[in-house]
């Protein structure tokens, strides 16, 4: 409770009735549990500016670590002002505390006056708490009570093996944290990325042309640090905060780890030019944050080290820079690849997938066999051009079961010359139980053109078998 609701006669647990006799004019509302947890929730986000380290500190606060974020500030009174005057702008009341162990802070904010604890100074700052910052069983606490150890100083004077004897092993270690002998990290709301730079503005910005002046820096900053980690980033985020406490995420992702800034910058105009809905500045955006959320291996290269004595060769991620331009300007779903899939049909070994995505793992079939003794050195070659569903042929065999000696497809006969097969691919019978067996043919006419013919059945069956055209070599 606050100073002034204290200050009005109001005291927790008092009943509405008795609240409403000290205060007649006090404004009463139905308490709404999951509009509390979103307003927290939209506090997270904002207060993610401070440090990536955020985590939810039940029942209603926020554990920040703040390990080499200070400096930010000017300092950790500067870091300790700046985030009470952001708690002011939520209309909160809000009591920091500032300590080497999370738990010492949280000793300090909830049972203390909270401030900040020098180095070495964690015991001594909770010494004074009530026996209550420990957080126990009320039984428990009880007991302490009734034995006159009031303080946590009191209880941490006794003996160690006595008061495991009484109150069990979890007692000394709680003991440990708060004094900052044992430290326990806390586990942040979100993974903190693998690199991340901020910029906190000494003026709110409002145009993206100074987003874009700010973004530039920051680039620069990470290329640096990725340069240091031996990485690129595949996956970049930038956190723009306003100065009402709205937050706006930009992402971006690339096909191949990168770290060029130029290259970043001109991937982040296409971005905010292709934006459904325009960056909404409002009074201002006070901080912007870049955090290279996935990354990848990229060694340096001789144009990085300054060297200059690379070969003017066509360059390999010239495809990946295009795929890259093409989904900020169109969205990451516009721009397509091709990923092999497991399957027994060749018309379904592959699917479409979004270029920017993750590549997933090989599933190529003839590679499921490769520790068996049957698995083939060298697995026929598949054709670059298949068609979806196959088209039929008319084929002439000279025997039964053996390759055709000619087909007939869209009105052209063609003669065949040299024929490679049969390669028997079984039928999904999982999903067609009434599918056929396949015997591919890699064939080649007068003209020398050559195709993949399969007969679908045997001879002597029911229904007798039949010819497919399904790919062609180039």
């Amino acid at each position: 409770m606050t100073a002034e609701t204290l200050a009005q006669g109001l005291t927790p647990g008092l009943t509405l009735a008795d609240a409403r006799a000290r205060a007649p004019g006090l404004r009463v509302a139905d308490h709404d549990p999951a509009g509390d947890a979103a307003a927290l929730d939209r506090i997270l986000a904002d207060f993610g500016r401070f440090s990536p380290m955020v985590a939810l500190d039940p029942p209603h606060g926020l554990a920040l670590d703040v390990t080499g974020c200070a400096h930010l500030f000017g300092g950790e009174a500067g870091l300790v002002a700046a985030v009470a005057a952001r708690s002011a702008r939520w209309r909160l009341t809000a009591r920091t505390a500032l300590a080497r162990t999370p738990q010492t802070a949280r000793a300090l904010a909830r049972f203390g006056p909270g401030g900040i604890v020098a180095p070495g100074g964690d015991a001594a700052a909770v010494a004074a708490l009530p026996a209550a910052a420990l957080e126990l069983d009320p039984r428990d606490l009880q007991a302490l009570r009734r034995a006159g150890l009031t303080t946590v100083g009191a209880v941490d004077r006794r003996p160690r093996a006595a008061l495991a004897a009484r109150f069990g092993p979890g007692l000394p270690v709680r003991l440990d944290q708060l004094a900052g002998r044992i430290d326990v990290r806390l586990t942040p709301h979100r993974p903190p990325p693998p690199v991340r730079v901020d910029r906190v503005l000494a003026e709110p910005i409002t145009g993206e042309d100074q987003v874009l002046a700010v973004l530039a820096d920051l680039l620069g900053d990470a290329a640096r640090a990725l340069e240091a980690r031996g990485e690129g980033a595949r996956r970049v985020a930038l956190t723009l905060y306003r100065v009402d406490g709205a937050t706006r995420t930009v992402r971006l992702a690339t096909a191949r780890p990168g770290r060029d800034p130029t290259a970043l910058l001109r991937l982040f105009r296409e971005r905010l030019a292709a934006l459904a809905t325009p960056l909404e500045a409002g009074f201002g955006f006070e901080q912007l944050s870049l955090a290279a959320e996935a990354t990848a291996p990229l060694a340096p290269t001789q144009a990085e080290a300054g060297l200059g004595l690379e070969a003017p060769a066509a360059d390999p991620a010239a495809l990946a820079a295009l795929v890259d331009r093409l989904s900020a300007r169109l969205g990451p779903g516009a721009v397509l690849r091709l990923e092999p899939v497991s399957a027994h049909l060749p018309e379904r070994a592959v699917r479409l997938r979004p270029a920017l995505a993750p590549a997933g793992p090989a599933a190529d079939p003839a590679a499921e066999d490769e520790e068996g003794d049957d698995a083939p050195e060298n697995p026929p070659g598949r054709p670059l051009q298949l068609f979806d569903p196959p088209q039929p042929v008319e084929a002439t065999a000279l025997a039964p079961d053996g390759p055709p000696a000619a087909f007939r497809w869209r009105r052209v006969t063609h003669r065949i010359v040299r024929a490679e097969g049969p390669e028997r691919i079984a039928p999904e019978w999982w999903r067609t139980p009434r599918a056929r067996a396949r015997d591919y043919y890699r064939v080649e006419d007068e003209e020398g053109r050559r195709f993949w013919l399969f007969r679908a059945g045997a001879y002597g069956g029911t229904p007798p078998p039949r010819w497919y055209v399904h790919g062609l070599f180039a």
